[in-house]
């Protein structure tokens, strides 16, 4: 256990949990240790492997970005954002001596939340800060959301990036002809310390998005399918370039959901791409010669390939993962498949581990080690050297705690459905008849991971069993499972996470009687809807940024290009009425919990105002916490501390502890 290095309030709570582990915990205990953010964020190693930097939090949502010597433990911190508005997103070395970092805030647009971000360079000493972006005028013809991104970090060796550009015309200039019409996302060299740039790209309207064989060539654009209006219809197509050639030649036509390139082979010459095979997403590798020569590389009878694994440098994929029960990762390259078994028997207790980032000659790797029951520790392995030394904990809060186990069950529906889900229960308690939570997932194309989860594990602490249903409508099991939408097809999820509660109480786990929902986001929204579908399940309700009303939705997506997809998504008819929790709330008989930042861009905070002025007007209980300025996820301890304990407590009156 060597080189613990935190910033400021992390470090203290590193220091007292020896002290804190024999103490019983109470609850204000609980709430301030699960609630608090990770300590360490966007980690990145510095070139020559003697640094480590990464965000960690301050008070409020404030965050630090810190740069540690793996030598001594010294930290200093470099930049810093006080999340009123901007926040820092990440940070990552373009060279030893520069870093750049992105930064977001979410800004009011007549009335709108709208996120804006913007790339920013500078030094190592927090000194000579530079915007990455290209020039702003006041003759530009509209404001850009986005400046780009980092599309080739070039092994951080000379501080030169490639940057996927968004460049915007002028609407011309007064009494002159003369104006810049360029438009479009292009590619540019940039150097990290001047800011001079050379074209590689050219700006192109249509474009969306770039790879490149990781040797400073663009290969692959993506391009989205708009009407004659510009409203997007969720379709893509790519197109590819052979190696020393400038054309672009068409790689898949307009298809939605059927392909997604992952990476660019440098060698081979070829793509690796996740592609649709009997319904769910294989592993293929495609030559770039001209020939489209398609080769099967790997599937999987249950779950999509989740990722291609590459080396240190990028340029070779040495492996694929698939998110089944657990993460499981297979190598194809014997260097990297020695590697990770050696590195498996020396964390045999924490399984889920993954290269957090190497220096550019892959002699010293930054690895991440973590599992259901550990938040995650940060190690330092040097091959030369063959030496494992721990350097970070993400959470060290939760040092003094003993966690749960989360295992992988599954559910027989009430249609004859498998449903996939998550079980955690209290450590050192009998799992009988325990106060249960059932806790549908967010997405609502998403889906829960095997791994530590602060939610399940701060319920389980407080002695409840938690389930976790992956209903129909969650990814990575397949297109049949996702069955459209779990928007489209609610009833479908709603029967699902009902299926989940039955379930849980029928094996003897759970009190029937002591049952309660919390969701957050999609799943929010459907801890409400099946609290008015089911309420004889449930006695107490959490809705953290919940969507309340379908049609609300509908409404604020058509003022936007992207209004044809949420129709899709939604549809249409009086199944939209229904599967609104706004629409339904005289079915709501247990007490809700609702919580909402006013800056979520993803859930606008009316969903909840309304959502709670509804219930209050029909007599129903309800406690709301409105947090000013926070948006989807709550980037702050404090207020998830608070809502943490709120939630306890409501728990606590309604199905015991």
């Amino acid at each position: 256990m060597k080189n613990l290095m935190f910033c400021g309030a992390s470090a203290l709570a590193l220091l007292q949990s020896a002290a804190a582990a024999a103490q019983a915990h109470t609850l204000a205990e609980d709430a301030a240790a699960f609630g608090a953010r990770e300590a360490v964020d966007s980690v990145s190693l510095s070139p020559d492997g003697t640094k480590v930097m990464y965000l960690t939090p301050g008070p409020g949502p404030k965050t630090y970005g810190v740069i540690s010597s793996l030598a001594n433990g010294k930290s200093d911190v470099f930049v810093s954002s006080d999340g009123e508005p901007e926040n820092l997103s990440w940070c990552s070395y373009s060279a030893s001596d520069r870093i750049v970092c992105s930064i977001y805030a979410i800004v009011d647009t007549m009335g709108w939340p709208a996120t804006m971000s913007r790339k920013v360079t500078l030094g190592t000493n927090g000194g000579d800060p530079k915007l990455m972006s290209r020039p702003e005028r006041y003759t530009d013809a509209y404001l850009r959301g986005s400046d780009g991104y980092i599309l080739d970090w070039r092994q951080a060796v000379d501080g030169k990036v490639l940057m996927a550009r968004t460049y915007v015309p002028e609407e011309g200039k007064i009494g002159t002809n003369i104006s810049d019409s360029k438009e479009g996302l292009g590619v540019d060299l940039v150097d990290t310390r001047t800011l001079r740039s050379s074209a590689v790209e050219p700006p192109n309207k249509q474009a969306a998005g770039y790879l490149t064989d990781h040797v400073g060539n663009v290969r692959i654009m993506r391009v989205i399918e708009r009407e004659r209006d510009g409203t997007l219809t969720g379709r893509d197509k790519y197109f590819y370039r052979k190696k020393g050639d400038r054309k672009w030649l068409q790689l898949v036509d307009f298809q939605k959901d059927q392909f997604e390139p992952e990476t660019i082979d440098t060698d081979l010459d070829q793509l690796y791409a996740l592609k649709k095979k009997d319904g769910r997403f294989a592993l293929y590798r495609i030559a770039l010669d001209g020939s489209l020569a398609e080769s099967f590389v790997a599937a999987d009878p249950r779950f999509d390939i989740d990722r291609v694994l590459v080396s240190n440098d990028g340029k070779k994929v040495v492996g694929y993962a698939v998110a089944g029960e657990k993460s499981k990762k297979t190598y194809f390259d014997p260097e990297y498949a020695s590697l990770t078994k050696a590195l498996a028997r020396a964390m045999p207790k924490t399984p889920a581990i993954s290269l957090a980032d190497s220096t550019p000659d892959g002699n010293k790797l930054l690895i991440f080690a973590g599992s259901d029951q550990e938040p995650g520790r940060y190690y330092l392995f040097d091959r030369n050297a063959k030496t494992l030394n721990e350097a970070m904990l993400a959470r060290p809060e939760l040092e003094k705690y003993r966690l749960a186990e989360m295992k992988s069950v599954t559910i027989a529906g009430a249609d004859g459905v498998q449903i996939p889900a998550y079980l955690t229960l209290p450590p050192g308690k009998d799992p009988k008849n325990l106060p249960a939570i059932v806790m549908p997932h967010g997405g609502p194309a998403a889906r829960d991971y095997w791994g530590f989860d602060w939610l399940s594990q701060f319920f389980a602490q407080r002695g409840y069993a938690v389930i976790q249903p992956q209903f129909r409508g969650s990814t990575g099991f397949g297109e049949a499972w996702q069955n459209d939408s779990a928007v489209k097809n609610w009833r479908a999820a709603m029967t699902d996470v009902a299926s989940s509660a039955r379930w849980i109480a029928a094996q003897g786990i759970a009190d029937p009687k002591r049952m309660a929902i919390f969701g957050w986001s999609y799943g929010g929204y459907a801890a409400l809807r099946s609290a008015g579908l089911n309420p004889e399940l449930y006695q107490a309700v959490i809705a953290v940024a919940p969507v309340t009303d379908f049609d609300m939705i509908k409404t604020e997506a058509n003022l936007t290009t992207g209004s044809k997809i949420v129709g899709d998504l939604i549809g249409s008819g009086i199944e939209v009425q229904r599967g609104s929790p706004l629409k339904n709330v005289d079915g709501i008989r247990a007490p809700v919990l609702l919580v909402h930042g006013t800056t979520d861009v993803n859930v606008p905070v009316r969903h909840s105002d309304k959502m709670a002025e509804a219930l209050k007007s029909r007599g129903k209980t309800v406690d709301y916490l409105r947090y000013p300025g926070l948006d989807h996820q709550l980037p702050d301890a404090a207020a998830r501390t608070e809502m943490l304990t709120k939630a306890a407590e409501l728990l606590e009156r309604t199905i015991g502890h």
